[in-house]
C-alpha cells in the first residue's frame, strides 16, 4: 500500500549522512527532521536564517519566534546559529549545502523540476527552490507518485513552468524509490505491497528496472 507522508519522511532520512549540512523544504521534507537516524549528526538549515534546527516542538517548547521558512514553529539544536536571510542564502547560494529535499508537482526523466507554479492559481512566489536546486550538492524530491486524480507526476518532459534544469538526482514518492540519470528513472526500491507493476502504470515517463527490487525498509 501507498507510504504515509511520515513515512515518506522516514525514507527520506535513510539518505542522510553523517557532518552534512541539509535544507528541507516545505511539506512533507520538513517532517524529515522528526526521523534524523540515532548515531549521526546533521545541521538543518532553513533559508529565514536558521542552521541547526531541531524537530518540532513539544508544548512545552513552543516558541513563536522559532519558525522555519514554511512558517511552523521549530526547534533549535545544540550548537544552533541564527542569522539574517541574505547570510542564508549567502550559504545557499556559495555551494555549502550538501542536500535539500524538496517536494514538486512535477518531475521528468531528464531531472527538471516543477514546484512553485501551477497556472491560473494563487501563489506566494519562489521562494528559496531555484537557489536551492541551483546551488545544493545533491537535490532529493519527495511527493507522491501521481495526483489526486490519478495522473503521474513523474513526466517525460514537465509541463508545468520549472524551477531547475538537470538537477533532481534521487525521488521518494509514497510508492518507489527512484534515481534519475541518463535520462531515465530507475526503480530502486517499491513500497511495501506495492507491485512493479503498479508503479509502471503511474509512471508516464521513461522508466527502467533491473532485475528484482527490493520492498522499502524502515
Amino acid at each position: 500500500m501507498a507510504l504515509s507522508r511520515e513515512q515518506v519522511a522516514m525514507r527520506v532520512a535513510q539518505e542522510l549522512q553523517d557532518g552534512y549540512y541539509v535544507n528541507l523544504g516545505i511539506g512533507i521534507p520538513t517532517l524529515v527532521a522528526n526521523f534524523v537516524p540515532e548515531g549521526i549528526e546533521v545541521m538543518l538549515q532553513s533559508e529565514n536564517g536558521l542552521l541547526g534546527m531541531g524537530p518540532y516542538p513539544t508544548e512545552a517548547e513552543l516558541d513563536a519566534d522559532m519558525i522555519n521558512a514554511g512558517k511552523e514553529t521549530v526547534t533549535a539544536a545544540t550548537g544552533a546559529a541564527i542569522f539574517n536571510s541574505a547570510d542564508s542564502f549567502a550559504m545557499i547560494r556559495g555551494g555549502h549545502v550538501d542536500l535539500t529535499v524538496l517536494g514538486a508537482f512535477e518531475v521528468d526523466q531528464s531531472g527538471n523540476i516543477a514546484s512553485w507554479m501551477i497556472p491560473k492559481k494563487l501563489i506566494k512566489g519562489m521562494g528559496g527552490a531555484m537557489d536551492l536546486v541551483a546551488g545544493a550538492k545533491n537535490i532529493i524530491v519527495t511527493m507522491t507518485h501521481a495526483s489526486k486524480h490519478g495522473e503521474s507526476k513523474l513526466l517525460e518532459k514537465c509541463a508545468l513552468p520549472l524551477t531547475g534544469v538537470n538537477c533532481v538526482k534521487k525521488i521518494v514518492t509514497d510508492l518507489a524509490v527512484l534515481e534519475v540519470k541518463d535520462g531515465a528513472f530507475h526503480l530502486l526500491e517499491r513500497a511495501p505491497g506495492v507491485s512493479v507493476d503498479e508503479i509502471i502504470s503511474k509512471t508516464a515517463g521513461k522508466l527502467l528496472v533491473d532485475g528484482e527490487v527490493p520492498e522499502m525498509v524502515f
